[in-house]
């Protein structure tokens, strides 16, 4: 990792670990990550991407500067970016990103969040992944997020999937993949996983 800081296997969460395996980015993906916080889980698709790219944004100026720090080789070489900017105020063109992620962003179940999920799906290139996962407190919560998040996320334009796992010490994970449909695709086709 050359300069860039302090990301030892301990350091890393298993739910961030996790929904970096199930985004699953090609090396060549351009990834968005909604709610970056400290830079954790932009660090473990950065080191999956070789000529791919990695952009955070999150509302806290202070995470992202801790990001930046975290990811500077990174960022110094063009292959990562930050903003600093809440989600429903970014604003990216169309198509620009292969893989969206976003752990433990609560307005997706807490709330209707047609804007957001009709902004990701514009910015998703035809065939693209949105990847929404969580860790919740209480693991009954996991079913309440996927009946919710799913409907919602398959309203939008995207064929669902729901993945379900646990942490070492048990505690749920709860994952929503949506694949952006492409216009004419057959049935069944382009579903959330890769093939």
């Amino acid at each position: 990792m050359g300069a860039d800081r302090g990301l030892s296997t301990i350091d890393v969460p298993e739910r961030l670990t996790w929904a970096v395996r199930i985004l699953d980015p090609a090396p060549d993906d351009r990834v968005l990550e909604i709610g970056c916080g400290r830079g954790v889980a932009v660090a473990l698709v950065r080191d999956r991407l070789v000529t791919g790219t990695v952009t955070g944004i999150d509302r806290s100026a202070k995470a992202v500067e801790v990001a930046r720090r975290r990811n500077s080789d990174a960022l110094a070489t063009g292959r990562a970016a930050f903003h600093t900017v809440p989600l429903e105020d970014a604003d990216f063109a169309t198509g620009s990103f292969d893989r969206i992620l976003a752990v433990d962003v609560n307005l997706f179940w807490t709330r209707p969040a047609d804007r957001e999920l009709a902004a990701l799906r514009r910015w998703l290139a035809p065939g693209g992944l949105l990847c929404l996962c969580w860790a919740p407190p209480d693991g009954k919560r996991a079913g309440e997020i996927a009946a919710k998040v799913g409907p919602a996320v398959a309203g939008h334009g995207f064929a669902t999937e729901v993945r379900r796992a646990a942490t070492a010490r048990g505690a749920a994970l709860v994952g929503v993949l949506g694949r952006a449909v492409v216009p004419g695709q057959l049935s069944g086709e382009g579903r959330p996983g890769r093939s």
